[in-house]
């Protein structure tokens, strides 16, 4: 079967659980920014959790199936109809063979994630089929769609019981402020003492500037380093530092002004003192904040970020037994 892309959304790429094994070349994870809404949706269909899946960020797209279909969408509370008529998110439905999806306004979240039982077929680059689109690598073309694209499904793995649902609690929360744990990195001793108590005690607000590369902070008070002398490479920022690798969640702030969380598409490395780095856990969290949410960085150790890691786990355990035949 195949799905015909008749309005693309803002920024819809067929995602699956992400790249691995070439960072150190430069090529980032990629994969579904929220991960835990993007297996969710697999689990729902029947698919293999870590199936291709179609990423939907702000504004949803329109599609025609062209055979029958079960579909799950999760994630972003973004309302879905099928031939004009609504559906339920987080539970299957039945699509028959030229119905047309199509999605209103976007009610919270920022990405949502629509399975289809089979899964989106592209082909595999690098051991995946996820889309990077700033090395235009993977997905559909390596590229976010277009009107007039055609994706292809899969064989559904089996037959998919329609009405099937996410349990209430297991459903990803959506709020408008959260609390994001940041274990302070290497360099967060260069920060005065001062900045280091402000940056965590300030409300800061999702910038518009916020994609699949990195969230950008603002409206909290300028952050400033301490007085140093500039090692040999670095430049004249007073966060440059010589070239060093980024994970994944890491935090830099250009000029001590606005700070920026790394996210799945960024590059994995560059010349600013990363303060701390948010935790595995939160990231979810992170790919789902809209444009003005406030945000209150919390700092952990390293216990506390393992814990909360098990605790996480634990949650995908859950939804796996729920969900799993």
């Amino acid at each position: 079967m195949a799905i015909k892309v008749l309005q693309p959304g803002l920024a819809t790429t067929v995602q699956d659980a992400g790249r691995t094994g070439y960072y150190h070349l430069g090529i980032p994870l990629s994969g579904a920014l929220d991960q835990y809404s993007f297996r969710a949706a697999n689990l729902l269909v029947g698919n293999a959790e870590d199936a291709a899946t179609l990423e939907m960020t702000m504004l949803g797209p329109k599609l025609e199936f062209t055979q029958d279909a079960s579909i799950a969408l999760t994630g972003a509370h973004m309302p879905a109809k099928l031939d004009g008529v609504a559906i339920p998110d987080n539970q299957v439905v039945c699509v028959k063979a030229g119905s047309v999806l199509s999605f209103d306004f976007l009610k919270g979240g920022v990405r949502a994630y629509l399975a289809v039982a089979g899964g989106i077929d592209v082909p595999e680059v690098l051991g995946s089929r996820s889309t990077y689109a700033l090395g235009a690598i993977g997905g559909f073309c390596g590229r976010k769609l277009q009107a007039g694209d055609v994706l292809a499904v899969g064989p559904a793995p089996g037959p998919v019981p329609v009405g099937r649902r996410l349990p209430e609690h297991l459903k990803q929360a959506l709020p408008k402020q959260v609390q994001v744990r940041v274990l302070p990195g290497l360099y967060f001793h260069w920060l005065t003492e001062a900045s280091g108590q402000t940056f965590f005690e300030d409300s800061w607000r999702v910038g518009p500037e916020a994609d699949r590369i990195g969230y950008r902070f603002k409206h909290g008070r300028p952050l400033e380093f301490e007085a140093r002398e500039r090692p040999f490479g670095a430049g004249s920022d007073p966060s440059n530092i010589v070239d060093a690798g980024y994970p994944i969640g890491s935090i830099q702030v250009p000029g001590g002004l606005e700070p920026i969380i790394l996210h799945r598409d960024a590059v994995s490395g560059g010349g600013y003192a990363m303060i701390g780095t948010v935790i595995s856990a939160d990231m979810d969290v992170v790919a789902q904040l809209q444009p003005n949410f406030h945000t209150q960085f919390v700092a952990v150790d390293m216990a506390q970020a393992l814990r909360a890691r098990v605790e996480r786990n634990r949650r995908l355990a859950a939804l796996r037994a729920a969900l799993m035949p």
